[in-house]
């Protein structure tokens, strides 16, 4: 799919539609009563939670529509969009690692983050399921640069592909987290990461999956939707290997709570899952292009 001047407002237009649907209107939805707080899954209701997966479902299927021939490609990117806006208006981590200075109350936050992401994937999931029904009732007569690229995917439907592809996907993003969610270096060698602004963090995410979807498709000819997936597991993946109980000791003992072990403490589980889909969007068609680049030698 080649990025001209009409795809650009494509973009633009699903992304406005995902900021004012999601970003906007349906804040009061989850806002949270300290609006330092970080925002939580816990913070909406279940009929919250039902209102905003039906926005979302809405959403992706009106955006399908609003970026035709090419809805099946950009349409997926309204709700990310707009949990974005939400990523930006959400307290810092800081703020939940000071209200809990016991170093079980940090294990107990710790553990309560793990598999929150997969809250937030499924808000994508709706608005992704939108874009699917919108294609199944009006399938576009273009083929499209997404479907030549979809009919090469070489090992999609293996288990061990798919398993490659999240683990992968995993340790690159995890990886890249810990370069880019950086703010001012405290330490000569980096050992602590202070907790980054929220503009930080927003570029870092995205980078950081920029570069799991790049590598995931560039290598493994997967899809972005496996680096997407992994947003779930790459917290639990870090406190395994950066948080064990004496590393939680040793922080709430000897470090202010705005200090983390690794860059990915400092981001919130909803930053994680949008702007990681993002990103991982991003760095799938970066391979593209860049295969396309190699193949054609020009761009």
């Amino acid at each position: 799919m080649e990025l001209s001047w009409v795809n650009k407002l494509r973009i633009a237009a699903v992304a406005a539609l995902g900021i004012v649907t999601i970003g906007i209107l349906a804040w009061p939805l989850a806002a949270p009563e300290d609006p330092m707080v970080p925002l939580r899954s816990s913070d909406l209701s279940f009929l919250g939670t039902m209102a905003l997966l039906a926005l979302a479902f809405a959403s992706g299927f009106a955006a399908y529509f609003l970026a035709w021939p090419h809805g099946r490609e950009i349409g997926i990117l309204a709700v990310p969009f707009g949990l974005t806006i939400w990523a930006a208006r959400s307290g810092p981590m800081r703020t939940l690692t000071q209200a809990f200075e016991e170093t079980y109350e940090r294990q107990a936050l710790l553990h309560s983050l793990r598999f929150e992401p997969a809250y937030w994937l499924a808000v994508v999931a709706a608005g992704f399921a939108g874009v699917l029904l919108a294609q199944y009732l009006r399938p576009s007569s273009v083929r499209t640069a997404g479907q030549t690229v979809r009919a090469s995917y070489r090992h999609t439907g293996t288990y061990i592909g798919i398993v490659a592809a999240l683990a992968v996907a995993v340790l690159v993003s995890h990886f890249s987290l810990g370069v880019f969610v950086q703010d001012l270096s405290v330490t000569p060698y980096n050992v602590v990461t202070p907790q980054p602004e929220v503009a930080q963090i927003i570029f870092a995410v995205v980078a950081a999956f920029a570069v799991a979807g790049f590598v995931v498709k560039k290598f493994l000819g997967m899809s972005y939707i496996w680096p997407s997936l992994a947003t779930m597991f790459v917290i639990a993946f870090s406190e395994t290997t950066y948080y064990g109980s004496a590393t939680v000791k040793q922080f709430a003992e000897t470090f202010p709570a705005t200090f983390f072990p690794h860059g990915v403490f400092a981001v919130t589980p909803l930053q994680l899952a949008a702007l990681g889909a993002l990103g991982s969007v991003v760095g799938f068609w970066l391979a593209v292009r860049y295969d396309h680049w190699r193949k054609h030698g020009s761009v």
